[in-house]
């Protein structure tokens, strides 16, 4: 559909295969690189698969981490599109994010008629994983289209679109049968994928993760008839329950058990329990642009960094998501009591203090960052010394942080560069599939099994076990687990489904706004009479000199606004997908199979 699908499925029928994480380095080399003199042996099939792993899924990050965190009330940056749920089909962000996931779809697809075509010597085991993670990926690209746009066409053989000349003519597909055809390709993904008995190693999708997500999506798939307590939709949950289980009995996954270690660069750490479950693996050091992570740059303050590539301070988490955690940036820092450790993990405030981060300074201290021009490690002095501001929630992104360029050597033992760096972006992990699990208990009857799932996922956080649990509890340890990471607006598109109203009135009861004069009180509370930087307690903190500006508050929220529309240059070239197009029905087990 440039018109982005004509575009990406001619795009895709040379697929240039990169790199991933650790043995994902190995590839071929692009001028040389033809279907006819690859996938020749395991070796070759298996990185084929490499890529899928980052470069398709480059242009999805700026929709998908602050975009979508800014819609659900998480982020706050000013009152623009996302903020008011009114992106349309010019935003440029949203373009980039629907061109990236048909390049997932069309260049999934192309892996696996590639591998099913070649001549090989590879075995039937290494040609079947390689192509059960194609379709795991694939799977993502189709779950994320269809909450974003809703009803989306479905591309099952680009090859065949091609011939047929259909580009133009593709028709949005009810996103009930969507789902449908997410299942059927899941489905066969686990059936061809191994259970892999390495824990620790889980770079690559296994069985478990596509069940883990399977899991998910009928968790999702199960409220989009309007209803969540239809025959049908209790069958999907039923579903959901018993996917999530079996992951959680047999994949020999756990939680990893600090919180922040989950989001750590080092391999011995973040691989230690194999609670990621699906991932995107970037690298750097390859000079091939999009296979490198670069969200700290969009997310992070500058001078984080000594590339001079950070711009990320007028943006940050919001009051909504600080009163959720039950913190507020208004109140001294001394007197801020955390109670759950994901706090510290997702949201940097003034008085924390980050080890991993700036280790050859003693970690990174929040306070000296922004108002000790002294506190500088040597080479960022050029990006500045002394802010004076950060986001005016007063708070900054914790999580997609690698920090500076000796962080990245001492984790790596590798380079980072200008936007460029290695660490992953871990997009479904087992704590999500703890609370799958517990919110299918709870409609289906097993308070008892929602409230252990729940307090399990607390636990790792040091919180304090609930005696009882609602759905709104459930509601709220998804925005606490999973903040920042992409997925709670997509919460609220699946209860959108079946309780709009309730997703409105939750939304316009959100603090989206901002504090005035938060800056210069904290300045004043750590900066001495004579200018230069004392510690906190320099000055008495002055609270009466903050005051919450409601002006960015979400005032209209519509049912339509959980619905984006397709981009716009899709449209005009081909009208089937405009938002007054009607999307058809389709019998997806009649119409498509994976024969193989």
């Amino acid at each position: 559909m440039k018109n982005t699908i004509k575009y990406i499925i001619a795009v895709s029928a040379v697929v240039a295969v990169t790199a991933s994480c650790s043995k994902f380095l190995n590839r071929p080399a692009e001028d040389r690189y033809t279907t006819a003199n690859y996938y020749q042996n395991d070796m070759q099939v298996e990185q084929s698969v490499n890529y899928l792993y980052n470069s398709p899924w480059y242009d999805v990050i700026r929709f998908y981490i602050y975009g979508s965190e800014t819609m659900c009330g998480n982020v706050y940056q000013g009152n623009n599109a996302y903020s008011t749920l009114t992106v349309n089909g010019t935003d440029q962000d949203l373009k980039n994010m629907s061109y990236s996931l048909w390049a997932v779809n069309a260049q999934c697809n192309t892996v696996i008629n590639n591998i099913r075509n070649a001549n090989t010597t590879a075995s039937e085991a290494t040609k079947n994983k390689a192509i059960g993670e194609a379709l795991a990926w694939k799977a993502m690209a189709y779950f994320l289209l269809v909450r974003t746009f809703g009803d989306v066409p479905i591309i099952h053989d680009n090859t065949q679109v091609i011939k047929d000349a259909a580009y133009n003519e593709q028709t949005k597909v009810k996103k009930a049968d969507v789902y449908e055809y997410i299942v059927m390709t899941l489905e066969k993904a686990i059936e061809l994928l191994p259970a892999d008995p390495n824990i620790g190693k889980y770079n690559r999708i296994d069985k478990y993760a596509a069940m883990g997500l399977l899991a998910k999506v009928y968790l999702t798939k199960a409220g989009v008839n309007g209803s969540i307590t239809s025959e049908e939709a209790l069958a999907d949950l039923a579903k959901a329950k018993t996917y999530a289980k079996d992951v959680i009995d047999n994949s020999g996954r756990r939680l990893t058990p600090n919180y922040e270690d989950v989001f750590r660069m080092e391999p011995t750490i973040f691989q230690q329990t194999g609670e990621n479950l699906f991932s995107w693996q970037w690298v750097s050091g390859t000079g091939i642009w999009t296979a490198q992570n670069s969200i700290q740059s969009d997310v992070s303050m500058a001078g984080i960094d000594e590339f001079g590539n950070t711009w990320g301070d007028w943006k940050g988490p919001s009051v909504n998501l600080m009163d959720l955690f039950g913190v507020s940036a208004d109140v001294e820092p001394t007197l801020r009591v955390d109670t759950d450790d994901r706090r510290h993990g997702t949201i940097m405030m003034f008085g924390d203090k980050y080890p991993q981060y700036w280790r050859d300074k003693g970690g990174l201290d929040m306070y000296r960052f922004y108002f000790d021009p002294d506190y500088y490690p040597t080479n960022l002095e050029s990006n500045g010394s002394n802010h004076e501001w950060c986001c005016q929630t007063g708070g900054m992104y914790a999580k997609h942080l690698y920090g500076c360029g000796s962080d990245h050597v001492a984790a790596l033992g590798i380079n980072a560069d200008r936007m460029c760096y290695q660490l992953p972006t871990h997009i479904l992990r087992l704590s999500d599939i703890y609370l799958v699990y517990a919110e299918s208990c709870l409609l289906t009857g097993d308070n008892a099994g929602a409230l252990e799932y729940v307090n399990k996922v607390r636990a790792r956080a040091h919180a304090a076990a609930l005696s009882t649990v609602t759905i709104n509890d459930i509601w709220k340890e998804r925005r606490l687990e999973l903040a920042l990471e992409g997925d709670n607006w997509y919460d609220y598109v699946r209860r959108s489904y079946y309780d709009v109203d309730g997703c409105i009135a939750e939304l316009k009861a959100q603090r989206r706004s901002h504090w005035d004069g938060i800056s210069g009180v904290y300045k004043d509370y750590v900066v001495g009479d004579d200018g230069s930087y004392a510690g906190p307690g320099a000055h008495t903190w002055d609270q009466s000199k903050i005051s919450y500006n409601a002006s960015d508050e979400l005032k209209d929220v519509k049912p339509e606004m959980f619905t984006i529309p397709f981009p716009t240059e899709d449209v005009v070239m081909n009208p089937n997908v405009g938002s007054d197009a009607e999307p058809v029905s389709v019998d997806v087990r009649a119409t498509y199979s994976y024969d193989f």
